[in-house]
């Protein structure tokens, strides 16, 4: 009998759909403060995951949803870098 591997699944804080984690982006909050896109999804610290559409994180940011992710209020500073990095890593 196959055994049936389970897929991990995470919520978009986007659009709120369930997705795989593989299709999803995980946007990282580390120890020190910073955020980064966490591309390969391994790196320590808090995440919040996304779809890899800029229409997703344009979502979450007018929803706030990155900020009740992280329980805290993020500059658009690191918004407007997150979107470049998503843009770069998207391509």
């Amino acid at each position: 009998m196959a055994v049936k591997k389970k897929i991990p699944m995470r919520k978009c804080v986007g659009c709120g759909e369930m997705k795989p984690k593989k299709e999803l982006m995980r946007i990282l909050r580390m120890e020190n403060g910073e955020f980064a896109v966490d591309a390969d999804g391994k790196k320590n610290g808090r995440g919040a995951y996304i779809c890899r559409s800029v229409e997703c994180f344009r979502k979450a940011v007018k929803s706030r949803g990155l900020e009740r992710s992280f329980k805290q209020e993020i500059p658009r500073e690191v918004y407007d870098r997150l979107e470049k990095e998503m843009g770069e890593i998207g391509e």
